[in-house]
């Protein structure tokens, strides 16, 4: 052998550098080392920043400050299995912090975190990456940036791996995501139900609920919930619910039963199994208030469909939800109450809760917790609706008071509840009486002042049910209550301006309220509703027509008719026409104007103001308006030298006394004997002394100045029209045939107008100098309906239904185009023929004032539309 020659060890070479062990202890140091190009490197510096992210909030910011983020994006896509896998565990962790999800978004690293997800890659990345964008998921561009890069899918597919974790957390992304309706869709294409389905069989509770959830928020589309029904999923939450050892998971598994018992054939399925019966029963006997409160929920979702309302009905939910009205918790009783309100919709339920349930509903509105009474108040509202039964056993269960004690809640649906429930009760007489002496006008005044529009709807409708007399509107308007309701006509919410519509027109059924409401501005806010087309309504119109009915002069000025009830009285005056909406001066602004070339206003007076007459014989003072003026004696004898006038004897007196049938004028005329006697002395002339001239008459009419402004203004007195009231009612009022009345009536009218006038010598008829001779003479646009000694067609067709009012004939005053008007009368056809019976439907007739005074056309007969030129 040889000897052994030692080997020798041969130098490195020169150009490669000596292993540097390194052993830092400064996170920057670590960030500077991502950038390394060594493999062995990266690692350990990715392995060494997880575990310092992991210890704190605190620590992931420092690492967001010293700019570790950007480069760690780049090794997501590095080729070393081992680096990519401690880079995308650092993301799991980082990106819980919110700056750091929104660097994220910006850097746009969605797409290489999704990568890691697929099938070849660690269990270890996909749970890491999987927690990545759960975090990143919380917020909503991180959702969309998950969705557009397609990330549902590869999550589904993780919900089947064998980790928890990895199911954990992708469950946990897809419930964020879902909350995003296109998200759901998208979960529907992909068929994701059973793979969520199975998750309800892990062993990890955690899992169980995130499934639970995330099913609990996609069934609430129908198609999701079919899909869940056809794979059985019902059979899984009946199982959760019927294992006690799952009772953290009962409150969720109700909530998904409750979004598919919306569908009827879930419903019918659920009945079939039996599953409907083990929901009641587990709600029922249930001791956890969560869980009872969303069994009841479940029941009040199901409740909006008809058929399971009917089914339920048959399993006799009414008895489960009375139950759980006794609960101790206020969010089972809440819930129970909202659940009895869906039942109402089924009469059966309804009827049931009249003997049970009702009692312990009253019970609960005197509860301290608002939302309770709100939805006590609600139950009882749909209880009472259309259900007079109910109401009834509502307010013997003392359930006033506590109503009205509502009404002042701070909670407005719990007001707009009270005011329901008051409402339907208002609807029987009994129980309005009852709601009166509770002082409901004060309570309700606050509701009407509400900003909240349901609230104004529902308190101005029972201002409508409750106004229903005098008593109760005059309390309203003591309390303030017309003004609100004034000011809610104006709303621009349809409902409140129809109920407050419908709450003045209840209120104007009283004069004074009326007359108050007009000052208030009701009728010029109704006019200027009713001028739009979208804004007014059938109640607006009513009002507004019901409002009219108390200022006459307003609606035939706008409306140009009158009908038999609308009642002529003292102070009425003829405007002529205008257009609706434009305001109608008052009679004394009138009154008190300059003369003008504008149409006379006639005016309607027979109050008497007559003093007893100047020892001066043919003496005419002149009088301001609103004092006595001369009589007609005097203006006649001031025209003609010598006139003897006819004396009404004391027999002719006796005669209207006994009568008892004089109006309200004649009576004030009546005050005292004496006067009423000068009045005939100095009004009753010959018949000789009505066929007098105008032209003489006019000029010596006397002058109507303005009152002495120490004395309240009246209206111009009318002593012409007094006597024709007088006249008319000693000799048309005795007579018993309706029909003489009104041809009498159409004779007297026409004789005091200048007489008939024949159709061809109509344009002949100097009508409209008398009026200007008038107006001059009077020195007002004013003129008292007596004076007028030649009236044309709406002369007289005023002056017939004024004097037609004061003694009970019924008739309508229409007004016409060109200066024509008429008077509409109602007539049996056995009464026009003069024969006695009855039952035949009456027909209107026109009166004739002018061609042929007292005629009597038929409405659509030829002369009759030549009389209204039609």
């Amino acid at each position: 052998m040889g000897k052994k020659i030692k080997k020798e060890v041969e130098p490195p070479p020169k150009d490669v550098f000596d292993p540097l062990i390194i052993e830092s202890k400064k996170a920057a140091t670590v960030v500077l080392m991502l950038n390394s190009p060594e493999e062995e490197i990266l690692a350990k510096a990715c392995e060494a920043i997880y575990k310092f992210a992991l210890k704190g909030e605190e620590n992931k910011a420092t690492l967001l400050e010293l700019g570790a983020v950007e480069p760690l994006t780049k090794l997501l896509t590095h080729e070393d299995k081992i680096v990519r896998r401690n880079a995308i565990m650092i993301f799991g962790i980082l990106a819980s912090n919110s700056d750091v999800k929104k660097l994220l978004r910006e850097l746009d690293v969605m797409n290489s975190v999704i990568a890691q997800l697929a099938p070849e890659e660690e269990v270890v990345i996909h749970e890491f990456a999987s927690l990545c964008l759960a975090n990143m998921s919380v917020e909503y561009t991180g959702k969309v940036q998950i969705l557009e890069h397609s990330g549902l899918e590869p999550l589904l597919r993780l919900l089947s791996s064998p980790d928890p974790d990895v199911k954990k957390n992708s469950i946990e992304c897809i419930y964020n995501l879902v909350q995003d309706f296109q998200c759901r869709s998208t979960l529907q294409e992909l068929n994701a139900i059973p793979s969520m389905l199975e998750l309800l069989k892990s062993e990890y509770p955690v899992i169980q609920l995130l499934a639970l959830k995330t099913l609990g928020i996609i069934t609430n589309d129908k198609e999701s919930r079919m899909m869940l029904r056809d794979n059985q999923g019902l059979d899984y939450l009946i199982k959760i619910l019927e294992t006690k050892e799952m009772n953290d998971l009962h409150i969720e598994a109700l909530f998904v039963i409750a979004n598919c018992l919306e569908d009827m054939d879930t419903v019918v399925l659920m009945q079939q199994t039996g599953g409907l019966k083990k929901l009641l029963w587990f709600a029922e006997n249930s001791s956890v208030p969560d869980i009872q409160k969303n069994a009841a929920k479940a029941i009040t979702k199901a409740a909006c469909d008809s058929e399971n309302r009917k089914l339920f009905h048959e399993q006799e939910v009414e008895k489960c939800l009375v139950t759980l009205l006794g609960s101790e918790s206020d969010g089972t009783k809440i819930a129970a109450s909202q659940a009895i309100s869906a039942m109402c919709e089924n009469t059966s339920s309804k009827d049931y809760f009249n003997t049970q349930g009702i009692p312990q509903i009253v019970q609960l509105l005197k509860s301290d917790n608002e939302e309770v009474r709100e939805a006590a108040a609600l139950a009882l509202a749909n209880l009472t609706t259309c259900n007079p039964a109910n109401a009834n056993v509502a307010a013997e269960a003392d359930a006033i008071d506590p109503l009205i004690s509502i009404l002042s809640s701070k909670r407005d649906g719990a007001i707009a509840n009270a005011a329901t429930v008051l409402t339907n009760m208002a609807m029987q007489e009994p129980l309005r009486i009852a709601i009166h002496s509770h002082d409901i006008m004060h309570a309700i005044i606050n509701p009407l002042h509400s900003t909240n529009t349901v609230v104004q709807s529902k308190a101005a409708l029972t201002v409508a049910a409750t106004a229903c007399d005098v008593e109760t509107r005059t309390e309203l308007r003591n309390c303030g209550g017309l003004e609100p309701l004034i000011e809610l006509l104006r709303s621009k919410n349809n409902e409140v301006r129809r109920h407050a519509s419908w709450a003045i027109m209840v209120c104007a059924n009283d004069e004074l309220m009326a007359v108050e409401l007009c000052k208030l501005g009701a009728l010029d806010v109704l006019a200027e509703i009713n001028l739009s087309v979208t804004q007014k309504n059938k109640f607006s119109e009513a009002a507004y027509n019901k409002l009219l009915n108390s200022n006459l002069p307003l609606k035939y000025s706008q409306t140009g008719c009158l009908s038999s009830s609308n009642i002529i009285s003292d102070g009425f005056y003829d405007y002529g026409r205008i257009n609706t909406g434009t305001k109608l001066l008052p009679l004394k602004e009138l009154c008190l104007q300059e003369l003008n070339d504008q149409r006379a206003v006639l005016l309607i007076n027979s109050k008497s103001d007559v003093s007893p007459p100047p020892s001066t014989e043919d003496k005419s003072s002149d009088v301001g308006y609103g004092r006595s003026i001369s009589s007609s004696s005097s203006l006649r004898r001031a025209s003609k030298e010598k006139t003897n006038t006819g004396l009404g004897s004391p027999t002719e007196e006796k005669s209207e006394s006994a009568s008892g049938r004089n109006t309200g004028l004649s009576k004030s005329a009546a005050k005292e004997k004496g006067s009423r006697y000068n009045l005939l002395t100095s009004c009753r002339g010959k018949k000789e002394e009505e066929k007098v001239k105008e032209e003489e008459e006019v000029l010596t009419v006397p002058k109507l100045t303005e009152g002495s402004p120490d004395k309240e203004w009246s209206p111009p007195h009318d002593p012409e029209f007094c006597m024709y009231v007088y006249e008319v009612t000693k000799s048309i009022l005795p007579v018993t045939n309706v029909k003489e009345q009104i041809e009498t009536l159409a004779k007297y009218v026409a004789d005091k107008m200048g007489g008939k006038i024949p159709k061809e010598k109509l344009s002949d008829f100097s009508w409209e100098l008398h009026i200007s001779e008038l107006k001059f003479q009077l020195k007002s646009n004013v003129i008292p309906i007596g004076y007028i000694k030649k009236g044309i067609f709406y002369h007289r067709a005023l002056l017939f239904k004024a004097l037609a009012d004061k003694i009970g004939i019924g008739c309508c005053l229409v007004r016409g185009e060109y200066s024509r008007a008429w008077n509409e009368v109602k007539l049996l056809n056995e009464v026009h023929k003069g024969t006695v019976g009855g039952g035949t439907a009456p027909e209107v007739y026109i009166v004739d004032l002018m061609f042929h005074p007292g005629a009597l056309m038929k409405v659509g007969s030829r002369d009759a539309d030549l009389y209204r030129l039609l």
